[in-house]
């Protein structure tokens, strides 16, 4: 059995206990926490929690070390320091950093003996096996992605950071015409701005500055700043009533051409439409767990992202199941 610690029980961490119950060669061995590990219900009968700060005393009692914070703060902190101790994987997603994300996790890890694999779920993720697969099928062509509609949970964690905001949801939006001039195979040249817009529904704290809110929200680097987006400020009951789910989804295409003087043209086009964006993103996690896990028994050490690893990797079928069913 591969022991599971999950470090952070929010909306990923939930979803990680129950994708633990369904991978029948994991157990869940701990949950780490930020809050008072008495006020932490989880579900698993006889898991013990602890307090985070705790967790390097437990790192024999763990075999791979789920990381549910945000990008925003956590990720860039906590997965340098705990590759050191653990086996990790996290779900960081700021597209712009990931260079630097995986340069600080490599160095860590290499020292460390662990694997630490970054940047899982379905963006960055399962996408971007897709966007890769599709580049190295169809080279003469362009690369499109379209997120939503649906919550993000990165960039609404990055609006609850901002001074003043009391709670928040962001929704990303296609911007319809951009879809279906890429479906249509017209390869329209699209700046970030044209291919998405920004939807933010935030509850602000009592005497709150609403006009230095919308701006911190708008004027935000790699999270608002290149994207027509909205703010609307309503109250915390608006919230629960109108936004209490996290659905989400989206869209790669490839447009390419084939034949001696590009006469043929072909679309690929992989979608996800997703109830729980945490519970989808957290089903991938365990996957990359079973790897990550793998890996090191192996012998292998350092950072790895999604295009590192081999699909036979996630899977608890044994290579003759693979081959005789999926195959």
């Amino acid at each position: 059995m591969i022991r599971i610690g999950i470090l952070g029980y929010g909306n990923l961490g939930r979803g990680i206990e129950c994708a633990v119950k369904q991978n029948d060669d994991m157990e869940l061995a701990a949950v780490f926490t930020r809050r008072d590990p008495a006020s932490v219900k989880i579900q698993t009968e006889g898991v013990p929690v602890y307090k985070a700060e705790d967790a390097i005393a437990h790192k024999d009692e763990i075999d791979v070390l789920i990381l549910c914070g945000g990008s925003a703060t956590d990720l860039p902190v906590q997965t340098p320091e705990f590759v050191k101790s653990f086996n990790v994987v996290d779900s960081f997603d700021t597209h712009a950093n990931i260079p630097t994300h995986f340069a600080n996790v490599d160095a860590a890890a290499k020292a460390s003996g662990k694997i630490g694999i970054i940047s899982v779920g379905w963006d960055p993720g399962m996408f971007s096996l897709n966007r890769l697969y599709a580049n190295c099928i169809l080279v003469d062509g362009s690369d499109y992605t379209f997120w939503g509609k649906g919550v993000s949970q990165g960039h609404s964690d990055a609006i609850r950071r901002v001074k003043g905001v009391k709670n928040a949801k962001q929704y990303t939006v296609p911007v319809p015409e951009a879809l279906e001039a890429v479906r249509n195979g017209e390869n329209p040249e699209l700046t970030t701005r044209q291919k998405h817009t920004r939807e933010c529904f935030v509850v602000p704290e009592e005497g709150a500055d609403l006009a230095q809110i919308e701006k911190d929200i708008k004027t935000m680097p790699n999270y608002f700043s290149d994207y027509d987006t909205t703010v609307t400020f309503i109250t915390e009951e608006e919230l629960i009533r109108d936004h209490s789910g996290i659905p989400h989804g989206g869209f790669v295409i490839r447009s390419g051409k084939t034949g001696w003087n590009g006469e043929n043209n072909h679309i690929i086009e992989y979608s996800l439409k997703l109830d729980s964006n945490p519970e989808f993103t957290t089903s991938v996690l365990i996957a990359y767990a079973r790897a990550a896990y793998r890996l090191n028994k192996e012998g292998q050490c350092g950072a790895k992202t999604v295009f590192d690893i081999a699909p036979a990797y996630l899977s608890a079928k044994s290579g003759e199941e693979l081959r005789a069913h999926l195959l």
